[in-house]
């Protein structure tokens, strides 16, 4: 979940490898590092807290002379956040250096090993083990290569580690497991990180390197070997992306420009998948042939992701006629599942690299199901190890509370139920019009909300004292609640909580005293009246009370807020918006950071 950042070229390379830094620090920012190789010794730099105390330390970089260094901004895993356990790491005698994301799982194995052959360590990192075994091997092959192959075979976990070797100044090697690595090249320069938006500025050329392979940076290009030492061919990929969507265009957090990117993503994934008013999914390698084959869908997810999991079981059941089960990633290989290759597995993944949805992806694929990624980030790893790839047209996702992926998310899971619904002919062709024509209608709609924000923004301010927040709703508006909830526990700090509406009288309900904030969400017919009795239940009990629906138009004796009506299949796409910033503003009324919420990172790449 940490950042890194590698530069070799013939420009100062401290200045770039901050600039990139800074587009990574979702990833992470309890301390930060660099290393730069000044043509005589690597001189490294370290500062706890974000990255902003390491460019002052550094003058912006410009303290830093060299054309060759890495880079570091670090959510911690080992070792608490502190100077000392910041990255880079180093030997005793600074001539290698390595940064690190990711989990050695047997790094106090190794540290033994290491500690009886005369090692010291200075820090509780797993990197400083890392980094020293890696010396170890070095010193017994003196081959770059063959350092990190043995260092590949004897450690267990994730990481992609970049190394500096002082005696090889021209390069910087890296190698890769499971933590996500892009590789860019231009004319005399090379780039590593560990996303595309680190780089976009730079170049648009990439390498993707694969588990278990070695990379050598050269200026202006790039070796990739495997773990036996032989040369491998890789192919160049062009990154898409504009550049402009890595910046703030002008809006105080990057959170607020992205919901307001919204409309935009949903058309955008629409339009990749809609050909002439009818779902094509060609793209996505499913074929109407494949999709009758499949007699149920099993889908795990984390977070945000896995709450779009539960729209698509509301929504897919519902409108296919076909058994989904959800499945939290975390716990997926932890329960005895029966899984047979009727079934088709779907893992849903912003970034594509989550650890724990990419093991629930692998175990699927033992068992011999088929499996359908819905991610966000073309050549990461979820996408290049399952069967089929939906990829949803969200661009880079800056802020860690995800808005835009999660919108973009929705849309894709929607297609696939329609379209679901189409080849086992549970809908009819007037039907399956109607539904295109309101998915069709998303966008502008929820460019609407969002010229409304003001109305939440009020909203905010009138209940910033408050400590507790319960949102209820029913079948997919429990699934839309889920989501709120998070958000606003990701980004405020304030306890939050989020029930199926039924069960509040389980127990629940007792939590509710005077001044306690309920939210409804109302969005479906068939519930709502009796979504309104559990609220009535916590009104009586001295709870203040709002609801979410479709034109306000609820029956609930509360502060109503309302959003355009759309077919109640869709309702998450617009119920969610006002929960989004509604969260953003208390948020910015606590005087949090928006984009960079304590404890969390944006890309989880550890178990």
């Amino acid at each position: 979940m940490c950042g890194i950042v590698g530069y070799i070229g013939n420009n100062q390379a401290a200045p770039i490898i901050l600039d990139s830094l800074q587009k990574l620090e979702y990833r992470g920012y309890d301390s930060a590092g660099i290393a730069v190789f000044d043509g005589s010794r690597i001189n490294i730099v370290k500062a706890a807290g974000k990255l902003s105390c390491l460019v002052e330390k550094t003058e912006g970089g410009k303290s830093l002379a060299g054309t060759c260094g890495i880079g570091h901004t670090r959510w911690a895993t080992h070792g608490e956040p502190s100077e000392n356990n910041a990255h880079p790491h180093c030997n005793d005698d600074k001539t290698i250096v390595a940064v690190h994301n990711g989990i050695i799982e047997n790094y106090a194995e190794q540290k033994d090993k290491l500690t009886r052959r005369g090692y010291t360590f200075y820090s509780d990192t797993d990197t400083e083990v890392a980094t020293k075994l890696v010396d170890y091997y070095y010193k017994k092959y003196a081959d770059p290569v063959k350092a990190l192959a043995n260092f590949a075979l004897k450690v267990r976990g994730s990481y992609a580690l970049a190394v500096i070797f002082a005696d090889r100044a021209d390069e910087i090697y890296a190698v890769r497991k499971d933590s996500p690595m892009i590789l860019g090249v231009t004319e005399g320069e090379s780039f590593l990180a560990s996303d595309v938006p680190a780089i976009l500025k730079y170049t648009r050329d990439v390498y993707y390197i694969d588990n278990g392979e070695i990379a050598c940076l050269k200026r202006g290009g790039v070796d990739f070997y495997n773990l036996d030492g032989d040369r491998l061919e890789k192919q160049i990929s062009k990154i898409t992306w504009d550049a402009e969507t890595a910046e703030k265009g002008g809006y105080p957090h990057f959170m607020l420009k992205e919901m307001h990117e919204q409309p935009k993503v949903i058309a955008d994934t629409l339009n990749c998948f809609l050909k002439n008013d009818s779902i094509d999914l060609k793209e996505a390698g499913l074929t109407n042939r494949e999709l009758k084959k499949f007699k149920g869908i099993i889908i795990a997810a984390c977070g945000s992701a896995y709450h779009v999991a539960v729209v698509m079981q509301y929504v897919a059941e519902s409108l296919a006629r076909i058994p989904v089960r959800v499945e939290l990633a975390s716990e997926f290989r932890y329960r005895q599942l029966i899984m047979d290759k009727s079934q088709l597995f779907m893992v849903i993944s912003q970034s594509g690299e989550t650890a724990d949805s990419l093991a629930a992806l692998r175990l699927a694929k033992e068992h011999g199901l088929t499996t359908l990624a819905i991610v966000n980030v073309v050549g990461s790893t979820i996408a290049r190890e399952a069967d089929k790839v939906l990829y949803t047209k969200a661009g880079p996702e800056i802020s860690v509370a995800t808005t835009k992926a999660y919108s973009a998310q929705l849309v894709a899971c929607y297609l696939l139920a329609l379209q679901f619904a189409a080849v086992r002919k549970t809908v009819d062709g007037e039907k399956y019009a109607h539904l295109v024509g309101e998915l069709k209608a998303l966008p502008d709609k929820v460019s609407e909300i969002l010229s409304k924000k003001k109305n939440i923004q009020r909203f905010a301010a009138s209940v910033a004292n408050k400590k507790d927040v319960f949102f209820i709703g029913r079948g997919i508006d429990y699934a839309i609640c889920l989501e709120g909830s998070l958000k606003l526990k990701e980004i405020s700090y304030m306890h939050s909580e989020a029930y199926a509406a039924g069960e509040l009288k389980h127990g629940t309900i007792s939590l509710i005293e005077k001044g306690t904030l309920v939210i409804a969400v109302v969005t479906q017919p068939d519930t709502a009246e009796k979504t309104v009795s559990n609220l009535e239940e916590t009104r009586s009990r001295g709870a203040f009370t709002a609801t979410f629906s479709p034109e306000g138009k609820c029956a609930a004796k509360a502060l109503k807020f309302g959003f355009p009506q759309t077919d109640p299949y869709f309702a998450a796409s617009l119920a969610v918006v006002p929960l989004q910033l509604f969260a953003y503003y208390m948020s910015v009324l606590r005087g949090n950071d928006v984009d960079k919420p304590r404890n969390l990172a944006k890309s989880v790449t550890v178990e």
